[in-house]
């Protein structure tokens, strides 16, 4: 029997890449290094660029996770979405169309998708306008029937992420970037592949 071939592209910002974390891990490596591939073969292709916005994103995910995929794999995508839009002035709706865009193409190509929310910061008023942004790209994933990791709602008053901004310059270190991969792994990660929940987690 031949094995299943998952081909995973991940779009989104510099904490997709790790920035912040001295490991050079980041969230995402954490979480393909703790999925287990004993019965699969799991190719994973990070596609991270800084300081992008849902509108950028919308543009160039296509042509970049295309190059990527491939015929006779289980083609999957996580898009990782910042808080970007919110210095760019766009409005919720616009966010929302942009990530809806990202979501249908890639349901017309019959990709799984998985998005993760935006992280807060440490500023009270613009986590206020990010609490509304990140329950809007809620909406759009479940309406459209793929997965939503809510990173907001639970690091929002986290001692810990927020004891990790402060001493970081406003970025995730270690510890921040692990709180991430954690949400990531138990809020659906392993159904999303139609993988088994590993036994220790």
């Amino acid at each position: 029997m031949e094995q299943r071939t998952i081909r995973i592209a991940a779009v989104g910002n510099e904490l997709l890449a790790g920035h912040g974390d001295p490991r050079a891990l980041g969230w995402y490596g954490r979480v393909i290094a703790r999925t287990p591939a004993d019965d699969v073969r799991l190719e994973s292709y990070q596609l991270a660029a800084p300081d992008e916005g849902t509108e950028a994103l919308a543009q160039r995910w296509l042509e970049e996770a295309g190059r990527r995929f491939g015929d006779g794999c289980d083609n999957r995508l996580v898009v990782a979405l910042s808080d970007y839009d919110l210095d760019l002035g766009l409005s919720t709706a616009r966010s929302r169309l942009n990530l809806a865009n990202i979501l249908d193409a890639a349901s017309q190509m019959s990709i799984k998708a998985l998005v993760v929310g935006p992280t807060p910061g440490l500023d009270d008023e613009r986590n206020a306008r990010l609490a509304e942004l990140s329950a809007a790209y809620g909406d759009v994933a479940s309406r459209r029937h793929h997965a939503f990791v809510d990173t907001f709602t639970p690091l929002r008053g986290h001692d810990q992420w927020r004891n990790d901004l402060a001493a970081n310059r406003g970025l995730p270190g270690q510890a921040g970037h692990g709180l991430i991969a954690w949400l990531v792994l138990h809020r659906g990660w392993h159904r999303w592949l139609d993988l088994p929940e590993p036994a220790n987690s």
